[in-house]
């Protein structure tokens, strides 16, 4: 699994669940999704679980993030290191 294919799978899960009547692509790589309010403290618990279920990986709890999980950079980067 490609780093651009794990982006657009998180990507569209975001705007389905956090931003309806968003398009996917309107999402950057680099936009701040906790820091910039998309993501609040369940949303991103949210978030975990939908990784941890569509691409079969755990995340260990230090790896639950700002800095793994505030861009679709860095969540695509991080499953992609657990693939």
């Amino acid at each position: 699994m490609t780093l651009q294919s794990i982006q657009r799978t998180v990507a569209d899960y975001i705007v389905q669940e956090f931003l309806p009547g968003a398009r996917s692509d309107e999402l950057t790589d680099s936009t701040p999704l906790i820091s910039g309010g998309i993501l609040d403290s369940l949303g991103t618990l949210n978030l975990v679980t939908f990784l941890e279920d569509q691409f079969k990986i755990q995340l260990e709890p230090y790896e639950i993030s700002i800095a793994n999980l505030n861009t679709l950079s860095a969540i695509a980067g991080l499953v992609h290191s657990k693939l």
